[in-house]
């Protein structure tokens, strides 16, 4: 059972005033989805859910992207960090399409560092 973080949101489940991130284990694979403008706002949560899941020592990380209906750099630093920081232990892939999520981190070439899949089932794939 997820303890609350310091604005009361419960860890399992992090909700803001502009979106939401919440956390899904399958088996050894965790599924980060992220819902709503991932901004300054949402991105300390998305954080927190990223170390979270980083403690259950999953074999694959998956950040899906699809309800996110705005792409700051806060979001894509969270996406770095998640990749390549210190709580980066298993791997990364991240399910984007489309003008709002895909365009943003291929015009940083983040596409070209992070793992980018179409579709959760794809990401989920062996």
């Amino acid at each position: 059972m997820g303890g609350r973080d310091v604005t009361g949101d419960s860890l399992d489940d992090a909700a803001g005033s502009t979106g939401s991130v919440s956390l899904e284990s399958r088996d050894s694979v965790v599924v980060l989805h992220v819902d709503g403008a991932l901004d300054l706002a949402l991105a300390p949560k998305l954080r927190r859910l990223a170390e979270r899941a980083a403690r259950l020592r999953p074999s694959l990380l998956v950040i899906d992207l699809t309800g996110v209906t705005f792409l700051a750099s806060a979001g894509m630093a969270e996406l770095v960090r998640a990749h390549r920081g210190p709580a980066a232990a298993a791997p990364l892939r991240v399910v984007a399409t489309g003008r709002i999520t895909l365009r943003p981190l291929e015009l940083t070439r983040l596409a070209d560092e992070l793992a980018i899949y179409p579709s959760l089932s794809e990401a989920l794939a062996p």
